[in-house]
C-alpha cells in the first residue's frame, strides 16, 4: 500500500496553510488539559492519540503546539495508526515541525507496540486453524512496505517451534529458496512446516508465481517426509489460506 499520497504535498509557490492555534502554546493551556499533566492526573487512556504524539514529540513550532503538529500527522493518514507506523523516517519529516529526532522517536514508540503484540507469540501455540497462523505472524509482517518469506515449523502435535523468516524482497515479491526452507525444517527436526508471506499491497489473491511455489514445495516436502500444511497470504486487513481454499 503506497503511504506517500497521504501525505501533504511539499508546494514552494502555495501559502501555509497548516492550522495556526489561537493560543500562545501548551503552557498557556489550564493544567489538567496540558497532555502529559492529564496524563499523570486522569492516566492514559484520558489522552487522544494526538495528545500522546504530542508527548513523544516534547514541542511543537512557533505557530503549531504538538498537538497540532500531532493532529496533523494523523489527519494525513486518515487517523489510521497502522498507516502512521508505515510511514518512513523521510515521510514524517514532511509534517511541519518534525526533523529526524522527532521522526525517530515515533518510530521507536510504535515499534515498541508493534513488539508488545509480539512478545510471547509462539509460546506452546498450537496451530488448529489458518486464523491461528494468522495471528501468530501478525506481530511479524504488520506494516511492512516490502515483501517477506516465512517459515513456521511444527512439532508432531502442531506446536510452534519456532518461526524463522527465509528472505526479503521489494514491494512486488520476494525469492523463497526450497533448499534453503527444506535446510531450516530438518536442522530443527520439524515434523511439519506452513508457509507464509506478506502482500504490501493488500491484495490477499495468489499469483501465478505462489500458486507454483506452493505446488513445489508441496511435493518436495512429500519426498521428504515433512508436509507442507499451509501457505498463507498475510495482508493487514486479512489472509489467504491455500489450504482453505483446497489448494494443498
Amino acid at each position: 500500500m503506497e503511504t506517500a499520497d497521504y501525505l501533504p504535498q511539499e508546494d514552494a509557490s502555495a501559502p501555509e496553510t497548516y492550522p495556526v492555534p489561537t493560543s500562545l502554546g501548551i503552557k498557556s493551556w489550564a493544567e489538567e488539559d496540558r497532555p502529559r499533566e492529564k496524563l499523570m492526573q486522569k492516566g492514559r487512556a484520558a489522552l487522544s492519540d494526538a495528545e500522546l504524539i504530542a508527548i513523544l514529540l516534547g514541542s511543537g513550532t512557533t505557530k503549531l503546539t504538538a498537538v497540532d503538529v500531532g493532529k496533523l500527522m494523523l489527519q494525513a493518514v486518515d487517523n489510521d495508526l497502522n498507516e502512521l507506523a508505515r510511514l518512513s523516517m523521510q515521510q514524517l519529516c514532511r509534517h511541519p515541525g518534525i526533523g529526524p529526532a522527532k521522526a525517530i522517536t515515533v518510530i521507536a514508540a510504535l515499534e515498541l507496540g508493534r513488539r508488545r503484540k509480539e512478545s510471547g507469540a509462539g509460546r506452546r501455540t498450537t496451530i488448529a486453524s489458518s486464523r491461528d497462523i494468522y495471528n501468530l505472524v501478525r506481530p511479524q509482517l504488520q506494516d511492512l512496505p516490502h515483501e517477506e518469506f516465512w517459515i513456521v515449523l511444527l512439532n508432531r502435535a502442531n506446536v510452534v517451534m519456532r518461526t524463522e523468516k527465509v528472505s526479503s524482497g521489494g514491494v512486488a515479491g520476494t525469492v523463497a529458496d526450497p533448499k534453503m526452507i527444506f535446510k531450516h525444517a530438518l536442522e530443527h527436526l520439524a515434523s511439519s512446516i506452513i508457509l507464509v508471506h506478506n502482500h504490501p499491497s493488500g491484495n490477499r489473491q495468489p499469483s501465478g508465481a505462489d500458486i507454483s511455489l506452493t505446488k513445489k514445495l508441496k511435493e518436495a516436502g512429500g519426498f521428504l517426509d515433512l508436509p507442507v500444511l499451509d501457505h498463507l497470504i498475510y495482508t493487514d486487513l486479512g489472509y489467504y489460506s491455500f489450504a482453505d481454499e483446497g489448494l494443498l
